[in-house]
């Protein structure tokens, strides 16, 4: 199968690419290729003829979502709107990659699938403007919900915890906000199922449990053998322009009811990162 995903070069598409590289013609298309926010580029992106497509870029700043919200909205829902209109098109499938930010974060246990969106700010409003126009435009969609995404690719929480606690000594993390850490090569794997599959739909996608963001830090700096102290603070003593939802856990219910196994504890994952 001949599948184009876009962002190619992030973090999550670039472990993508290589997941479906091991059985399927992919293709790579990236914002530097194509201005996903303009009409022209549903042509372009029909014109690579792909079989299925996976949705991956955005803008994902969200502080910087909050200062321009329509760079947000103009990548994030039109952009993706445009993605759709070409899979709309050539009749194929796409997944679209959202977030845990389209929750408010108010209801204190996970999250189902099916449980009413009502974003905080700008970066989940867009990204649900994203999920909204594929569900206008397109009978066959897979919504894939991730949240607090890690990796080996680009930029991201634990790298960037490591390299504060080993040149400063002490690191202070929000710890009153609850969320559930996705490790991107696992979140790709999860992915190329899915998209190989016939079972279309929204999906929560993590790996297995929660921990707020210092206890995310505090493993990963345990499991990188680095000396340093992990201070819990409160939200309010680290202001930001985006208000996150405190809990925002996915319940993966469609996944492991569609095809079994739930993925592996992020403490697993978290461990295979740093190994």
């Amino acid at each position: 199968m001949r599948i184009l995903v876009t962002g190619a070069r992030g973090m999550l598409g670039t472990d993508l690419c290589a997941e479906l590289g091991k059985r399927h013609d992919v293709a790579g298309f990236d914002m530097a290729e194509a201005d996903l926010t303009a009409p022209a580029s549903v042509d372009a992106l029909a014109a690579q003829r792909p079989q299925a497509v996976v949705h991956c870029a955005a803008m994902t700043d969200v502080d910087a979502c909050e200062r321009d919200p329509d760079a947000a909205y103009a990548v994030n829902g039109l952009g993706t709107r445009h993605v759709a209109l070409a899979c709309q098109r050539l009749d194929v499938p796409l997944l679209y990659v959202s977030t845990d930010f389209v929750f408010d974060g108010a209801k204190r246990e996970p999250y189902y699938e099916w449980d009413a969106a009502n974003p905080l700010g700008h970066y989940g409003r867009s990204k649900l403007a994203g999920e909204q126009a594929v569900r206008e435009l397109l009978d066959k969609f897979f919504i894939v919900r991730i949240s607090w995404l890690f990796g080996k690719h680009g930029r991201n929480f634990v790298a960037s915890i490591l390299a504060k606690a080993r040149s400063e000594g002490t690191v202070r993390v929000v710890d009153d906000q609850t969320g559930s850490p996705s490790y991107a090569p696992d979140i790709s794997a999860a992915m190329a199922r899915l998209i190989e599959s016939p079972y279309y739909g929204t999906y929560h996608l993590t790996n297995g449990g929660s921990c707020t963001w210092h206890g995310l830090a505090a493993e990963a700096v345990r499991f990188a053998g680095i000396k340093a102290e992990v201070a819990p603070i409160a939200s309010a003593d680290y202001p930001t322009p985006t208000r996150r939802p405190a809990y925002s856990v996915l319940k993966n219910f469609c996944w492991e009811r569609t095809f079994g196994a739930p993925l592996r504890p992020w403490q697993d994952a978290l461990r295979e990162h740093l190994a």
